[in-house]
């Protein structure tokens, strides 16, 4: 499949980013092909300002980096404005209602990203605003990840088509997001987690439904080895998510078998490539000569966030130029 000149085979429908459940193979494939094309305008300097005149609205209860830098960065480039909103500088960190704060910010801006902890906020903020509701992370969730990531593997590999992907750590939000994705999409996907850490069995089970429509593989198992069996790409994420850094010593005890390191990456196809959401913890879920070796694309993955995720804005807000 040539995603740089993918033709739509129907219009692009959706009005949210929530999860990628959401959405149909067409319309990631229609995401991922914008995000080329926009990425190479990027490289070669030629503008793109599709959103011209239109403020994003970014809400963050959770720290950021790359989240943070791209869809501003993202936006600017777009010729917008994001407008940086933490829950500790507006009215809903002090007991205003999602819901209140979704009606009265959608009646000023033209998108809002949130970067939350419970997926039900986001959902509100959907129901009761009137502008387009992007899923920068949630505890559930993280789309945008998922679809940089993705888009990272087409770039390295040439074709999404026969790809496994293999994830090896904690069933979280970025599983649950990777293994939606790939399902979609017709990718193999393998998750190896200790007892007690697997995704969501709910989840799960809708991947599963997916995957019988894709043709794609899954397994779900606690032997990383056999997950990393024939992989194209591993990945992995840290050990205790944000928000459970508490946790981080009790569930290292479980984790530390499920290391992403030298030998468990000979499991995999000889030319896999290693990724990682960031930030990283080198020496506890990924060696350093793993991350830092020649198999990783991990910056790319970062790099790629950026433009996957104007792809997505450019989808919700405004008219894609294709």
């Amino acid at each position: 499949m040539d995603l740089k000149n993918y033709q739509a085979k129907q219009p692009f429908s959706q009005k949210h980013l929530l999860t990628l459940a959401d959405y149909s193979q067409d319309e990631i494939l229609q995401i991922l092909s914008l995000s080329l094309d926009l990425k190479e305008k990027t490289k070669k300097g030629i503008p793109h300002p599709l959103l011209a005149g239109q403020t994003l609205a970014m809400i963050f209860a959770k720290s950021s980096t790359r989240t943070r830098v791209s869809f501003e960065v993202g936006m600017f480039q777009l010729g917008g404005h994001a407008l940086n909103l933490s829950t500790h500088d507006i009215q809903l960190g002090r007991g205003e209602t999602v819901a209140d704060t979704a009606r009265t910010i959608s009646r000023m801006v033209d998108g809002i990203m949130i970067r939350t902890f419970d997926q039900k906020d986001l959902e509100i903020l959907a129901e009761c605003g009137s502008v387009p509701v992007i899923n920068g992370l949630t505890d559930t969730y993280h789309p945008v990840q998922a679809l940089a990531d993705v888009q990272t593997i087409y770039e390295h590999k040439g074709t999404l088509e026969h790809q496994k992907l293999a994830f090896v750590g904690d069933g979280n939000n970025v599983a649950h997001s990777l293994m939606l994705i790939c399902t979609k999409l017709g990718m193999d996907f393998s998750i190896a987690c200790p007892v007690g850490f697997e995704p969501d069995p709910a989840i799960t089970k809708v991947a599963m439904g997916f995957a019988e429509e894709s043709g794609a593989h899954i397994l779900v198992t606690h032997d990383p080895r056999e997950a990393a069996k024939g992989a194209d790409a591993m990945y992995t994420d840290v050990w205790a998510s944000m928000g459970q850094e508490s946790q981080f010593e009790e569930k290292s005890k479980h984790f530390i078998p499920y290391q992403v390191n030298d030998a468990l990456l000979e499991c995999a196809k000889d030319d896999v490539i290693f990724m990682h959401c960031l930030p990283a913890h080198r020496g506890e879920e990924v060696t350093a000569s793993v991350i830092d070796g020649p198999h990783s694309v991990v910056f790319d993955e970062a790099e790629n966030r950026l433009h996957a995720q104007k792809a997505v804005m450019v989808k919700l807000m405004g008219k894609a130029e294709q």
